[in-house]
């Protein structure tokens, strides 16, 4: 039993009042003369005894009645638990990820969740409550009722250590204050542990699941093959077990219906479905299916613009045939110039350029290219085995801080891919260990970059550094066969395609992106992102601006999936389409379990009604009152009926 006000027990020294009362209280008797004396002793001793008597029942009721009221006032109670009478910390951690879409017993998991957050907790009650992008401090539902109620469903979701770190620094240093952590979420399966490490604080699993765990996402959309007019699109449908369905899947061109089609989950888990477009037209995709479980996952979003052709352009001492074969319209456009022909101002206009076997690297022409560079732009030194080595370690030193040694004439085989490269990222299937090796004749030893292709001695064939690349001997007949090799084509085909990374059919929110929009902007210019059913509304993204394109990245914002405008002012230069990530789609749980420290429940209204049963007080003052009720009518009925 514990006190409420146990400073009051102290009134229970006022015991001794009564007592002292009793032990003291004299009282003179008058002698009286009687004839029958023995019969008058008789009665007076009987008299005395009960009067003794009377006088010790009387103190003890009135003691009880003291004793009583102090324990009253003092105010005991049980408790079930020894942290019930701590003060409280709260912090609630609300999952609104997409997942949370999915229909439980009462709705939506994530609505039910929050109703039964606003229902359980006590109007007045201080807590703070974490969302996946939101933090509400040292609120009450009260105060904060209809803004919880505006909580809406993000596509980011907090990891187990995220929650740790915003849950810790919620948390006061307080050591006298019972901390309690409540994380509410389906706690989906990702391959992740979902074990939350905080030192001191009580932990309340709340873990809600859906009735139907079978979802349906349109997962990716990528083009196939191009003919002359057409585009031939496959979407990919997912599911999470196999049953006879078809799912209607519909193409839209902005608002207009293009095509309809049939996604059947017969005999897998996933499902493809072809449509053909027209590759010449600005093509404003959305891809829909009706599916009730999750709805972020129903549509994908995508779009193909007007071909933008990389420029490329080779300054040429040898023979460059073989470039005009890789570097062809429509995604190229190439250009071939001797280096006596060549007009320094037109090169910030290209995206790639190669310089092609020219032996003595001017001074002018290394300044002009590390410009080039500076501003983004990628080079390919394919170095001469009759140049200048003086020249050739300017150059490249100046461009990328590649460093280039002596001239080797022993012929050498090209024997080693260095598959991570990102030039070879997409290119094989699988890693070859046995291949037609490309040899060379003679060349330079260039050192200080990344391996691309290695000689069998382990010196460098190809490498680059910074948009960089050298090719240490010339590719001409005479003094190799790479020609022939069928590395060159996506070796060179892929260095120029990465000087100008053109948005592809989609990008993903909420992970890091990069492209380039080709576009000269006046100084100080910006571009902005505007979706196309808020043209009104702009996001200016993070942006690096060269000479002849601006290179954008994108994470955190744009937030919201759809087609975006690229705006340049007033002028669209493109459009970007952006889509959810499909992690959310698979519906996967963990099993949790109590453990020490750790509750588990199932529902938020059984978390509470535990939490309040554990917390609860039973008040005991009103049975010392009653009792004190009644040692004042025992007294009364023993001074008025005892004889």
């Amino acid at each position: 039993m514990q006190f409420k006000h146990p400073e009051l027990l102290y009134a229970l020294f006022l015991l001794i009042i009564p007592i002292l009362v009793h032990l003291f209280q004299l009282r003179k008797f008058q002698k009286e003369a009687f004839t029958n004396v023995a019969f008058l002793k008789q009665i007076s001793i009987q008299t005395r005894k009960s009067n003794t008597i009377k006088k010790w029942l009387v103190l003890l009721t009135r003691l009880g009645i003291i004793a009583m009221m102090v324990l009253a006032f003092a105010q005991p109670f049980f408790t079930q638990s020894d942290t019930a009478t701590k003060e409280k910390e709260t912090v609630i951690y609300l999952d609104n990820s997409f997942s949370m879409q999915a229909k439980g017993p009462s709705g939506q998991l994530f609505r039910t969740a929050l109703q039964d957050l606003i229902t359980n907790i006590p109007e007045e009650e201080i807590f703070t409550l974490l969302t996946n992008t939101e933090t509400y401090k040292d609120i009450s539902i009260k105060n904060t009722r209809n803004n919880l109620l505006q909580l809406d469903y993000v596509a980011a979701q907090l990891t187990p250590s995220a929650i740790a770190l915003k849950a810790q620094k919620e948390f006061s240093s307080n050591p006298a204050t019972e901390k309690q952590l409540i994380v509410i979420s389906d706690f989906q399966d990702k391959g992740q542990s979902q074990t939350i490490d905080l030192d001191n604080v009580s932990l309340h699993y709340v873990q809600v699941r859906p009735v139907i765990e079978n979802n349906i996402a349109i997962d990716s959309v990528y083009p196939v093959q191009s003919e002359t007019n057409q585009l031939a699109l496959i979407a990919t449908l997912s599911t999470q077990e196999r049953r006879e369905t078809n799912v209607p899947v519909s193409l839209y061109n902005g608002d207009q219906l293009i095509a309809k089609a049939t996604a059947s989950f017969n005999e897998t888990t996933e499902t493809q479905v072809e449509f053909d477009i027209d590759s010449q037209a600005n093509f404003k995709g959305k891809l829909t299916i009706d599916d009730p479980l999750l709805a972020f996952d129903n549509t994908l979003y995508f779009n193909t613009n007007t071909v933008q052709a990389i420029k490329v352009l080779s300054i040429n001492e040898a023979d460059h045939g073989f470039l005009s074969r890789i570097y062809t319209a429509p995604e190229f456009a190439y250009t071939a110039t001797d280096l006596n022909s060549l007009d320094y101002s037109k090169i910030p206009d290209y995206n790639f350029i190669i310089l092609n076997e020219v032996k003595a690297p001017s001074q002018a022409l290394t300044n002009a290219l590390n410009d080039f560079v500076t501003n983004g732009g990628s080079v390919l030194c394919i170095l001469n085995e009759n140049g200048e080595a003086s020249s050739y370690t300017s150059l490249l030193a100046r461009l990328g801080g590649l460093q280039v040694g002596n001239l080797y004439k022993s012929g050498r085989l090209v024997t080693t891919i260095n598959y991570d490269h990102p030039l070879y990222r997409a290119v094989f299937d699988s890693r070859i260990k046995n291949f037609q090796y490309p040899s060379v004749s003679s060349g330079f030893a260039i050192a200080n970059g990344e391996a691309i292709l290695d000689f069998e001695d382990g010196s460098a064939f190809i490498t680059g550094k910074d948009n960089v690349y050298a090719i240490a001997g010339g590719l001409n007949t005479t003094n190799s066969n790479f020609q022939n090799s069928p590395l060159i084509v996506p070796t060179l085909y892929n260095m120029a395609k990465q000087s100008l990374s053109l948005p592809t059919l989609y990008f993903t929110n909420g992970v890091p992106n990069t492209y380039d929009i080709p576009a000269v902007l006046q100084e100080d210019g910006i571009l902005a992102l505007a979706h196309l059913e808020t043209p009104d509304k702009t996001q200016i993204p993070l942006q690096r601006t060269f000479g002849n394109k601006v290179t954008i990245t994108t994470q955190e914002q744009p937030e919201k999936a759809g087609i975006y405008n690229v705006l340049n002012k007033d002028n669209i230069l493109q459009q970007i389409s952006y889509n959810y990530d499909r992690d959310e789609s698979v519906l996967r749980y963990q099993n949790l379990q109590a453990t020490e420290g750790v509750s588990y429940n199932t529902s938020v209204a059984t978390l509470f009604d535990t939490l309040k049963e554990a917390n609860s007080i039973q008040s005991l003052w009103k049975w010392f009152v009653i009792f004190a009720l009644v040692f004042l009518v025992l007294e009364m009925l023993i001074l008025k009926f005892f004889k």
